[in-house]
């Protein structure tokens, strides 16, 4: 039994000196020391490191997972909200008279006032159908070219032609590049445009036809608008929907996100006879749409995240099993529950840092090479992982924020402190006579 006693306090106290009249100073503090001792292979039973080493995988998978998950739902978010606001504005101020906007240089100058707007272009939208050699219905909005890339970026994403071609009473036309296949036109091309707006004529009521040239095609890589979508010079649209001015002012500003409140501002200034919109009122559901699996997203791995930090509490349990000599020892030597609880609290967030560290790293590193991991597999293995005929984005993206990674540590760190807590309560509340009563 001496000798037994004699084993488990070795194992327990390490740092015991071979003379106990020695003026060597203990270790400080003893919770550490012994929590990092136990957490390294011990020549009797390694089962338990080994465990911990399954703890620290576990949990490095699931914050990598986390990580990744949420850089790419961050990148498909920020990639449709760029291409869908490349198109649209951040505000827009439109006439409620359907003959259009009366003093729209007025308006202008409202919008310009505000020190949110950073740009403010008018526009003039007329619904027709095209004909080339195929045949198409279309919005087709009129727009001043020098004003127009303050508010979208149709110039940035000129495939063919020049998008300063839309000059007054040119008659030009610019296509989205799908649009463009669908007509069978290409640049220097005619096209004829239909206005579905009755006019009397000696024959009758008949629709407007007008001859416009192509001399320019864009992709802004939403087929929404690559489809459905050509521009022509303002006055020319002025011309064909007979208005003396502008159905609306689309608006840029220094953050999207000041939306609500500068249309909220505008609406004030500009009086009843204009309707201000956002982006968030016209794109509601779709931004909601995705921020909702994002959340739902982040909730389903922080279970996977839960479900390793539970392997957590089942190692410290069996930690707690295998060391209750030690743990009994302890006691008789005077070390408090209190203290008994900060070795077992020690060593699993050991376990969870250590896990959280390579996750963290892991997963940063996976999410900013996420695109190029996955255009090797797709040329490696000849697949196409999101086919540009069906998604609105043909490349995997991914958008590393810090924040997300801040999210991840905190809460998994938060869910391995919580994993101790039990484990190291129990090893606590050991009994020395019950523990050492068989040895």
């Amino acid at each position: 039994t001496t000798e037994i006693y004699t084993l488990s306090l070795h194992d327990a106290l390490p740092i015991c000196p071979a003379n106990p009249t020695s003026d060597l100073p203990m270790f400080r503090p003893l919770e550490l020391f012994i929590g990092l001792r136990y957490t390294r292979a011990k020549r009797r039973n390694q089962f338990i490191s080994f465990i911990s080493s399954v703890s620290i995988v576990c949990i490095t998978i699931s914050v990598m997972a986390l990580i990744t998950v949420m850089s790419v739902m961050n990148g498909f978010d920020f990639q449709l909200r760029s291409r869908i606001l490349g198109a649209v504005s951040d505000a827009t101020v439109s006439s409620i008279d359907a003959s259009g906007m009366q003093n729209w240089q007025r308006a202008l100058e409202i919008t310009h006032a505000n020190p949110h707007v950073r740009g403010a272009a008018p526009y003039v939208d007329v619904q027709a159908f095209l004909q080339g050699r195929g045949s198409s219905g279309a919005m087709v909005r009129g727009i001043e070219p020098k004003l127009e890339p303050k508010v979208s970026d149709f110039s940035k994403h000129m495939v063919s032609g020049q998008f300063d071609s839309l000059t007054p009473k040119s008659w030009n036309i610019l296509l989205g590049n799908e649009l463009a296949m669908q007509l069978g036109v290409s640049v220097g091309d005619k096209i004829i445009v239909i206005v579905p707006q009755l006019r009397a004529t000696p024959f009758g009521s008949v629709p407007l036809v007008r001859s416009f040239h192509v001399t320019g095609i864009y992709s802004l890589g939403m087929h929404d608008y690559d489809a459905n979508l050509a521009l022509i010079n303002m006055q020319d649209a002025e011309a064909l929907r007979s208005l003396a001015g502008p159905t609306g002012i689309r608006l840029k500003l220094d953050n999207l996100w000041n939306a609500a409140p500068v249309a909220h501002e505008l609406s004030e200034k500009l009086g009843d006879t204009y309707s201000v919109r956002t982006w968030m009122q016209d794109n509601a559901n779709f931004f909601s749409a995705i921020s909702m699996e994002k959340l739902v997203m982040g909730i389903i791995l922080s279970l996977i995240v839960l479900v390793a930090v539970i392997n957590l509490v089942s190692m410290l349990m069996m930690l707690v099993t295998d060391k209750q000599a030690e743990i009994a020892i302890l006691r008789t030597l005077g070390t408090t529950p209190r203290s008994i609880m900060g070795m077992f609290m020690v060593q699993g967030v050991l376990v969870g840092l250590v896990g959280i560290g390579f996750g963290v790293g892991l997963g940063s590193l996976l999410s900013w090479q996420l695109p190029n991991i996955v255009d090797w597999i797709q040329d490696v293995f000849h697949v196409q992982f999101l086919s540009p005929d069906v998604y609105y984005i043909s490349q995997v993206p991914s958008r590393l924020e810090w924040h997300d990674v801040l999210w991840v540590t905190v809460v998994t760190f938060a869910f391995s402190l919580l994993a101790t807590l039990y484990p190291a309560w129990r090893a606590s509340r050991t009994q020395p006579a019950q523990a050492l009563r068989y040895e």
